[in-house]
């Protein structure tokens, strides 16, 4: 069953709520185009197989998406093609959806409309006939709220038995203006619009999207976001890595002791590698969680699609349309699939531009990095730094286009913001609570698989001495093949003030995944000698000490100085491994190796210089 519709129709809702949020995504056999698949069981227990299209006004296409969208519902062959098509028609603008839908029914099909925010049209003063509308359309006709999981029954029965007839040609092509005619006798005989009158989402609009008051109503919000984020959820950090790191990693170790297992081969992989390290990782998932809650209620407000508006001009002037400032907003939670969300944009050139600049956003992998280093170096301003961390990221996102326009771009084509901006509403808790539970896992799951490889690895080259006379799994971290190594390229790091090994190392590891450099610290530290303080203080704060005392001495006494170099030099420097490859995929090998070199040179500029300048005040 293919599910289509226009962007922000309430398409990508009614999927969540039909799969249950159990989703598929990945590329179309033979195309690069993303798309979403997941299970909708019926209540008689059939499962049907649904594809979520990505959303388009019509099937004429003018980007990779809409020809993904055309071809599979019309130019394949008949048994290649979806059994059925529910088409989404929001109920605010109705003529959007029946013209895909008139599309659609030029062809043998089997088609449903399901209209969607029947209660937003309501507020609005307009007044939907769905049967009227089955009627005139010849195309059996639901109401569906999936934001409410109403309307689901119907649904399902009318697909159903759409399903056991015949695919039919509802509609004769007979060329654009006689489809136009047709639809909006299909509206007018409808569609009641009530007395135009001034609606909540005009007047928020009427703020929030002024020239000059609307970045800064943005940026005052996702301030807000992290100060909230860091403010609630830190006392549940502080437990949960109390309970982990301390509690059970204890109870494992004497567990271990009682077995007879308590060999340095095994209780330096299981308790300071693995424990350790996917402990930490662990005790953020609180605030992860907290991040893409409050990121999901403001999605699904409507709030976060003005963000294109407001950023418009500055966009503009680096020469992209204010629509690519989705795709890095979306960024901030993960850079692989925003990637392919570049397919939005008209012209190659936008696409291949701002897959250059969305590594600079900071992704939930670096965010960890910046939470933890704030979190010590500045306990009562952490999430104002944080936040400076975002803003910085865009600073540098509109330089460094600046910085390409003018050298690579200077003929850069000009796009007029064209956007539909979806009606206020009120966010419900299960939708909430449902994109963040998709987010988090996705995050955990990913994360938790790279970290165990990177744990094994790290061990493994940390056992093996290559300097002294040393037994394996009894060697100084230093004298190890992974501190040698480390201790090689950390002199190119001097200059920024973060040039010991056990800064650098994790640099190394951070190739492969961002939140890498967490537990590769943690086992790093695991290993050296603590304080004789309680199993429980030791860990909590033995890693925070050896951090901060690795920046104080590494950079002569600026501590302060040196970390705001490291975290400029995390935020900026060569995405990780999946990146890279989702960008290799979008804009191919030759961008992606000029986009390589451009962010691990400039990433070590910025760092020296911000280290040399923040020296002399800090």
């Amino acid at each position: 069953m293919a599910l289509i519709g226009a962007p922000n129709s309430g398409k990508s809702t009614t999927f969540n709520t039909l799969t249950g949020a159990k989703v598929k995504t990945g590329n179309w056999p033979g195309t690069s185009v993303e798309v979403s698949r997941g299970v909708w069981k019926t209540q008689d227990g059939m499962a049907l197989d649904v594809i979520d299209f990505p959303g388009t006004y019509s099937l004429d296409p003018l980007s990779p998406d809409e020809e993904l969208t055309r071809d599979m519902l019309i130019e394949r062959a008949e048994d290649e093609r979806p059994d059925l098509a529910v088409v989404v028609v929001d109920a605010t603008a109705p003529a959007r959806g029946l013209n895909l839908a008139f599309q659609l029914a030029e062809h043998p099909y089997r088609i449903v409309l399901a209209v969607t925010k029947m209660d937003l049209a309501q507020a609005q003063g307009i007044s939907v006939d769905v049967q009227r509308l089955a009627e005139v359309t010849g195309i059996p006709a639901v109401v569906v709220n999936g934001r409410k999981f109403e309307g689901l029954a119907d649904l399902e029965q009318v697909v159903l038995a759409q399903l056991g007839r015949p695919k039919v040609q509802v509609r004769v092509g007979d060329g654009v203006e006689k489809r136009f005619a047709d639809l909006d006798d299909a509206v007018k005989a409808a569609v009641v619009e009530g007395e135009e009158r001034e609606t909540w989402t005009q007047r928020i609009d009427r703020v929030v999207l002024r020239p000059f008051l609307g970045p800064l109503i943005f940026l005052g919000v996702m301030w807000l976001v992290f100060k909230i984020t860091i403010t609630v959820a830190a006392p549940l950090q502080d437990g949960l890595e109390s309970l982990i790191n301390g509690w059970f990693g204890g109870v494992v170790s004497d567990g271990l002791a009682a077995a007879g297992w308590d060999h340095p081969l095994v209780t330096g992989l299981l308790v300071d590698g693995l424990i350790g390290s996917v402990g930490m990782v662990l005790t953020f998932a609180p605030l992860l969680a907290l991040m893409f809650l409050c990121l999901a209620v403001l999605e699904d407000s409507g709030y976060m699609a003005r963000a294109a508006v407001v950023t418009d001009r500055v966009m503009q002037s680096i020469g992209l349309p204010g629509k690519a400032f989705i795709p890095i907003v979306v960024g901030f939670g993960c850079n692989v699939p925003v990637i392919s969300a570049t397919r939005v944009l008209g012209s190659p050139r936008h696409r291949i531009l701002t897959s250059l600049l969305i590594p600079f956003t900071s992704c939930s992998a670096r965010l960890i990095v910046f939470l933890m280093l704030a979190t010590i170096f500045f306990p009562d301003h952490a999430g104002s730094a944080v936040f400076a961390m975002y803003v910085l990221s865009i600073v540098l996102i509109v330089v460094t286009g600046l910085l390409l326009r003018s050298t690579l771009w200077r003929a850069m084509p000009s796009e007029a913001l064209v956007i539909d901006l979806p009606t206020y509403q009120l966010p419900t808790a299960r939708m909430a609570g449902s994109v963040t539970w998709q987010r988090l896992r996705g995050f955990l799951e990913t994360a938790g698989g790279i970290i165990v490889t990177t744990v094994v690895v790290v061990w493994l080259l940390m056992a093996i001495p290559v300097r002294g006379d040393h037994d394996i799994t009894d060697v100084p971290p230093q004298d190890s093949a992974f501190g040698v190594v480390s201790e090689t390229i950390s002199p190119v790091f001097q200059p920024a003030g973060f040039g010991s090994w056990s800064l650098t190392g994790p640099l190394i590891t951070g190739f492969v995944a961002k939140e890498a450099v967490i537990s590769t610290w943690a086992h790093v530290y695991a290993v050296e000698d603590v304080t004789d303080a309680a199993p429980e203080e030791q860990a909590e704060s033995a890693l925070s000490k050896n951090i901060r005392q690795d920046f104080e001495d590494t950079s002569g006494g600026h501590a302060l100085a040196a970390v705001w170099a490291f975290i400029i030099f995390m935020l900026s420097y060569t995405p990780c491994a999946a990146t890279i490859a989702a960008q290799r995929r979008e804009i191919g090998a030759k961008w992606t190796l000029f986009g390589f070199a451009v962010q691990f040179a400039g990433s070590w500029i910025l760092a020296v210089v911000a280290f040399q300048i923040l020296k002399v005040f800090l």
